[in-house]
């Protein structure tokens, strides 16, 4: 059973929250929506790069936050709530130079203030390059 509390949400639908973001500008794309996961790519060029010519953290945790934040929005009733991301964490476990990361964003709680995202991010060859927790606040919209 789907976690999303829009059932007509598509990819197109997600992808236009970028529009005009950083998540645009770092090329950030939505690629896959689970029942319970949301799925993104980036990628590994100058955009993303650090000064050794490798994956950025800060990168990775972009990634992330907008994986969980994203995650976070389509969840609640956006008519009556925002969903702000409040702490991050990342432990970075490998580099990688070029080509594409791949973050896939899970829920390990769901209530009805908070919600506390695990992000792992991997490399084309599913190797793990950072895994990552998001806490989002959920807040009801003043009237």
């Amino acid at each position: 059973m789907s976690i999303w509390f829009k059932k007509d949400i598509n990819l197109e639908k997600l992808n236009q929250f970028s529009a005009n973001t950083m998540n645009e500008l770092l090329g950030i794309r939505i690629t896959e929506l689970g029942e319970n996961y949301i799925k993104a790519t980036m990628p590994v060029d100058k955009r993303t790069h650090q000064a050794y010519g490798i994956l950025h953290g800060g990168a990775s945790a972009a990634l992330a936050e907008t994986l969980g934040s994203i995650g976070s929005v389509i969840i609640v009733d956006p008519e009556q709530y925002i969903c702000v991301g409040v702490e991050i964490n990342a432990n970075h476990i490998r580099s990688v130079r070029d080509g594409f990361v791949t973050g896939t964003a899970i829920p390990l709680h769901v209530g009805a203030s908070s919600h506390v995202w695990e992000i792992k991010i991997v490399d084309k060859n599913d190797k793990l390059v950072c895994v990552s927790r998001l806490t989002v606040f959920v807040k009801q919209k003043k009237r």
